[in-house]
């Protein structure tokens, strides 16, 4: 009960993190996103490497490079990895700095209902019929989206393709999340850091202060931290009640968005979020519902 207790207070702290984070993003709109990433690749890639070191997993670290060295597929899957996550990094931090955090927000809610999808088509897992019911409502929500806004909400399902591709990879290599964290953003450093140098003579030195350096630096941090939170949460709690709290982060992003920022929440908005939102509900019930039946069936 009392790991419960510590592993439901960690997956709070990252999930909160994550839903706050748009506004550290915020705090380097006069940065392009670009630039902004390239810095959160490497300072995470520091700061990753750093606490392995702490942690003396050095060895660990080194012995799983090793491994995967050897075995070319799983090579090819963490560099997909590394491309995936990179693309969702960029991706939500320009939709964040050009006012596009309701869309950004759109696009988490979707994520679990696509990892289902991706789930039955890649991985031949089993759909329930409430399940069917709420990928339905999902796609409807989109679509209705889609034709009262006159575009396609690509920042949304950006996001959403692109984490839940990462989420799949990850599934299939199966490596260490802390591990597994350095090893992407090691493999992305190199690009990363010839962006740096490349672009760091055109900063305007009243938009690149020593303030904007730091906040820079600390997106190492801000990235890890809510990532280390969730790997420790996860360990304890139920992947039922993990997938209840895991909305926490886009609604605190919306409400950013709505309250904060005051981006625009059109009739479009409401239609796509309430047949999201009924179906993230209806998956949720469903999906508890089978699990409780199974284990009755298995006892």
């Amino acid at each position: 009960m009392e790991n419960e207790k510590l592993g439901t207070i960690y997956a709070l702290l990252a999930y909160v993190l994550w839903g706050i984070l748009p506004l550290y993003w915020k705090m380097l709109e006069h940065i392009k996103a670009e630039e902004i990433l390239s810095y959160r690749i490497v300072a995470s890639f520091l700061f990753m490497l750093a606490l392995l070191l702490i942690q003396k997993s050095g060895p660990a670290f080194f012995h799983t490079c090793r491994l995967l060295w050897q075995e070319k597929k799983r090579v090819t899957a963490l560099i997909a990895a590394s491309l995936l996550i990179s693309t969702n990094w960029f991706i939500y931090i320009w939709a964040v700095n050009h006012d596009h955090m309701v869309e950004a927000s759109l696009g988490y809610y979707m994520n679990p209902l696509l990892n289902v999808l991706l789930g039955v088509v890649v991985l031949k897992e089993r759909l329930y019929k409430w399940q069917i019911v709420s990928l339905i409502l999902a796609a409807s929500g989109v679509v209705g989206m889609t034709i009262e806004y006159g575009k396609v909400p690509w920042i949304a399902l950006s996001l959403a393709c692109s984490f839940s591709l990462y989420s799949l990879v990850k599934k299939v290599i199966s490596v260490d999340a802390t591990i597994g964290l350095t090893v992407e953003t090691m493999l992305a450093t190199p690009l990363a850091l010839i962006f740096i140098i490349h672009s760091f003579g055109q900063f305007h030195d009243a938009s690149f202060s020593f303030a904007t350096m730091l906040l820079l630096i600390g997106a190492g941090p801000a990235t890890a931290l809510p990532l280390l939170y969730f790997a420790k949460g996860a360990q304890h709690i139920s992947l039922t009640l993990l997938g209840f709290l895991q909305y926490i982060s886009p609604t605190l992003s919306l409400l950013l968005g709505v309250f904060l920022f005051h981006e625009p929440f059109t009739n479009a908005h409401i239609y796509a979020f309430s047949c999201i939102w009924t179906a993230l509900i209806l998956f949720s019930i469903s999906s508890t519902w089978e699990k409780r039946k199974e284990k009755s069936l298995n006892m």
